[in-house]
């Protein structure tokens, strides 16, 4: 099928590599020319396991281009995604510009020939319907600009382009750093609409995953799709996002109590999560989430309950406990070392989560805030920030370029970020290097007795 995918950030570049290596002949569309050009190469312009070798195998074979040509886009697909960004306002709703920009940019291009156009953007509730009056503005622009000077405006073919198209809700569940995983092995696909036809071209779009044809394991089932109304469709995004954020606040409530009374999180998390009412993800105690998604998203459904009268009063709890959780190391720090300032803090990771290079709204962002508030130096190695030279939105942190380095100096340590390596770094040989041989585990990730035996005083999180 020929899609067009326009807006590749992270959900739109991940969604266009994927279905153009099933089989599609893909068109990505992005107004950023640089962008454009560095994809064009072969170069993904985000970190993600598996997308740059997926890119560059869709490029070779000829399913997949980059351009900024938004025209030639919708004139080529029949399916039209739109993955644009939908950042958080200052009041917690979604700036939606950027799809409207989008959807008016899609009505002035439609040809006339059948299209759907497809939210895969995590957008507000009711924008299905809102989409589909933007493109009819779009198209009623374009019928005006084609008036003679002078002439009688005729809307003769509106009514035929516009029954020409559909709008389809299409929400996606990727966990970052395992994006293309989650594309080829998704636990459901949901398609929200009113147009069977639309919906069929969907489930076509999708025969190869949902059969399980790039599946890791192609024994498996079919994919079960759940086919529905717009409105629920993007609901059950917004519900699926805000159950996790507060089941990851519940266990790390847990946590602090267990701190209190002496009981041990993993172990708790462990027996509730044998529970098959309950399931053992997203119960891994720690300093709280962060990222691109749950905040927004845990955010833009409290801002639509109040919108429409009520208050959700269990989500702005998740929020809450979450905002505190973030300084959990910081007390625990001032436990330990009593007076920060003047000390030296080494910070293990920096982005949200690990195999990924986003520094959204990361938890690392707010620990060195706080530290450098109370006159701490500050130090961070991140597996992939360090590699790459990133610095933007980082500011009252030295980098450094391996962990021996980062150890050199410290008073203590604060694992931040769960990377894999963390778990083979030579931490004997580091506690050598150190003032003060601390280490706040703020994933409990690693083995409080390995530590202990390896020189450190250890600290973890409900333990």
């Amino acid at each position: 099928m020929r899609v067009c995918v326009i807006g590749t950030g992270y959900v739109g570049l991940v969604t266009g590599a994927c279905l153009a290596h099933i089989g599609h002949d893909v068109v990505c569309i992005d107004n950023n020319e640089e962008k454009v050009k560095l994809m064009k190469s072969g170069q993904s312009p985000i970190f993600e396991p598996g997308l740059s070798e997926i890119m560059q195998s869709a490029i070779q074979s000829g399913k997949i281009e980059f351009s900024s040509d938004l025209a030639a886009g919708v004139a080529h697909g029949e399916i039209l995604f739109i993955a644009v960004g939908t950042p958080p306002l200052p009041t917690g709703e979604s700036d939606t510009r950027y799809v409207e920009a989008v959807a008016r940019g899609i009505g002035t291009n439609l040809n006339g020939g059948y299209k759907v156009i497809v939210n895969k953007s995590t957008v507000p509730i009711g924008s299905g319907d809102w989409v589909r009056m933007i493109v009819l503005d779009g198209i009623a622009e374009r019928q005006k600009a084609l008036v003679p000077a002078g002439g009688v405006p005729s809307d003769d073919k509106l009514p035929e382009i516009a029954a020409h198209f559909d709008v389809v809700s299409n929400p996606e569940f990727l966990r970052e750093g395992s994006a293309v995983y989650d594309t080829f092995n998704p636990d459901r696909i949901v398609l929200g609409g009113n147009s069977s036809r639309a919906i069929a071209m969907m489930q076509e779009l999708y025969a190869p995953i949902v059969e399980r044809k790039f599946a890791a394991d192609q024994s498996l089932p079919p994919v079960p799709i759940l086919a529905t109304d717009l409105s629920s469709a993007e609901m059950i995004k917004y519900a699926a996002n805000a159950f996790l954020a507060t089941k990851i606040s519940f266990i790390n409530e847990v946590a602090n109590i267990c701190d209190r009374v002496g009981a041990d999180v993993t172990q708790v998390a462990k027996g509730i999560g044998l529970d098959s009412r309950i399931g053992n993800k997203f119960l891994q105690a720690g300093i709280g989430w962060g990222g691109s998604c749950f905040p927004k998203d845990v955010s833009a459904l409290i801002h639509t309950a109040d919108d429409y009268g009520y208050e959700a009063q269990l989500l702005k709890s998740a929020v809450s406990v979450n905002e505190r959780q973030r300084l959990i190391a910081l007390e625990k720090l001032q436990q330990v070392l009593k007076i920060l300032k003047g000390k030296t803090v080494g910070l293990l990771g920096l982005t949200f989560k690990p195999d990924t290079d986003d520094l959204r709204d990361a938890p690392a962002l707010n620990l060195i805030e706080q530290l450098n508030r109370l006159g701490a130096k500050v130090k961070a190695y991140d597996p992939i920030i360090s590699q790459t030279g990133m610095r933007h939105g980082l500011s009252g942190v030295l980098v450094e370029t391996d962990a021996e380095r980062l150890a050199d100096g410290c008073d203590a340590l604060v694992l931040v970020t769960e990377w894999q390596q963390f778990s083979q770094l030579e931490y004997a040989k580091m506690a050598k290097l150190m003032n003060n041989p601390v280490i706040i585990d703020g994933r409990n990730f690693l083995d409080p007795e390995t530590m202990v035996r390896a020189g450190f005083q250890y600290v973890g999180v409900g333990r």
